[in-house]
């Protein structure tokens, strides 16, 4: 039987290759509304991000949430994906070590 095959993905921010399970779905849904989607099947348009804070900073400061998303991403949106981004990081970095191990 044949090894499974892991879906990679790109960091908007840092461009680094991981498994999707290693990184942080951004979504933004039909409704136009940009959300943090931890289990990676709400529907919309995706963008993925490292669970470091530091990528999140780069992919604000560049933008590259907008390109991504196809939508320009408003200041106070992304303030408030940063205050979601921050309390997520640990409990992110937690459930990784878990599937690792």
């Amino acid at each position: 039987m044949r090894p499974r095959k892991v879906p990679l993905r790109k960091c908007v921010a840092c461009q680094e290759m991981m498994s999707k399970k290693e990184l942080i779905r951004v979504v933004r849904t039909p409704n136009d509304e940009v959300l943090i989607d931890l289990s990676g099947k709400k529907s919309g348009r995706g963008a993925y991000l490292c669970g470091k804070v530091t990528c999140f900073k780069l992919a604000k400061k560049s933008r590259a949430l907008d390109r991504a998303l196809k939508q320009p991403v408003g200041e106070e949106i992304y303030d408030q994906l940063e205050q979601d981004f921050i309390k997520l990081e640990d409990e992110f970095i937690a459930n990784k070590e878990l599937t690792i191990e």
